[in-house]
């Protein structure tokens, strides 16, 4: 378990992003081949819902907003599409994920889960509990009853005090997460909790506040499991980081096949685009330079890590949005 301190953003001793960095995809500033990440299974397939959102976070590496539809809401027959395409061809897909934006704020959400469930995928939903969800009780409710836990749920909470969560999440967040977090509970849900690395404290001191959060709200999750408990590493694409050539996997002893895209691709719609993109992985909705084509059999070439969050997050940061298994 990590030791290191950690801190939110707001920490500026940070240096700025040089500019030269990230700008070529063949190579990296110092003229090194930059790496790539080859697809070795597709295990795990995003849909972005749209990047609407009820609240607006600090930091959203997203952007959601009340008022972001960069990318729109998508649809259930375009989803449908997409497991069509991994029947019809047998990609290995076991897990469909969903994310946002808030899910739940896209009408056909209910569709697309039922959809995905009844073809026998995992689905896992990440989702900030609050009103989106709470609109939609008796049709999640429904859901579960005829697909127990292959329908999974993973609440983002941003730190364990009230009123350290509110400093990201906004005035008054805490309590309708609460209220959804606790209902998803009783009513028996499969559920985890993402927070991130963005405190001064070690990643023991924050486990341990979870602990005493969940202990305390009467929730059999673990916060000592990297399953129960998912901690991401903070992401912004103008602070400084290092460039990742094909050295670096020996000299951090990184394995390529341990990277979030060599197992995963995430579906997004374009505002006023007419059919949706494959994208590498959840971190890059916006970068035109990372959209693969509009098939899954268009999106099955490497990926070359030429872009921040590939470093911070996947690489040196050893982080993952699948919900694994």
């Amino acid at each position: 378990m990590a030791q290191a301190k950690v801190r939110h953003d707001t920490d500026n001793g940070s240096k700025a992003l040089n500019p030269a960095k990230f700008r070529d995809p063949a190579v990296t500033i110092q003229g090194q081949p930059r790496a790539r990440v080859a697809l070795a299974r597709l295990e795990t397939l995003w849909i972005n819902t749209g990047s609407l959102c009820n609240i607006e976070c600090d930091g959203c590496y997203i952007e959601s907003s009340p008022k972001n539809d960069r990318l729109a809401y998508i649809t259930r027959q375009e989803v449908a599409a997409y497991l069509d395409e991994i029947e019809g061809k047998g990609l290995p897909v076991g897990e469909i994920g969903f994310t946002g934006g808030e899910p739940f704020m896209n009408r056909d959400l209910p569709g697309m889960l039922e959809d995905a469930l009844s073809r026998g995928f995992r689905v896992l939903v990440l989702t900030n509990a609050m009103a989106p969800l709470w609109q939609r009780r008796d049709e999640l409710s429904a859901i579960r009853e005829r697909h127990g836990n292959a329908l999974a749920l993973r609440v983002s909470i941003d730190h364990y005090q009230p009123e350290r969560h509110e400093l990201i999440r906004g005035r008054d967040t805490w309590a309708p997460m609460v209220r959804g977090l606790e209902w998803l509970a009783a009513e028996g849900f499969s559920i985890t909790v993402a927070a991130r690395l963005t405190w001064d404290e070690t990643e023991a001191d924050i486990r341990a506040g979870f602990a005493g959060l969940f202990e305390g709200r009467g929730l059999s999750l673990d916060a000592g499991s990297a399953a129960d408990l998912v901690l991401f590493p903070d992401m912004d694409a103008t602070r400084d980081v290092p460039e990742i050539s094909e050295a670096c996997w020996n000299v951090l002893g990184v394995d390529p096949a341990d990277m979030m895209c060599a197992t995963s691709r995430m579906v997004v719609k374009r505002r006023g685009a007419a059919a949706p993109v494959v994208l590498p992985c959840t971190l890059l909705p916006y970068d035109r330079q990372f959209e693969m084509g509009e098939t899954l059999a268009d999106a099955l070439n490497p990926v070359t890590l030429n872009h921040p969050h590939c470093a911070t997050f996947c690489v040196l940061g050893g982080a993952s949005c699948s919900g694994g298994g």
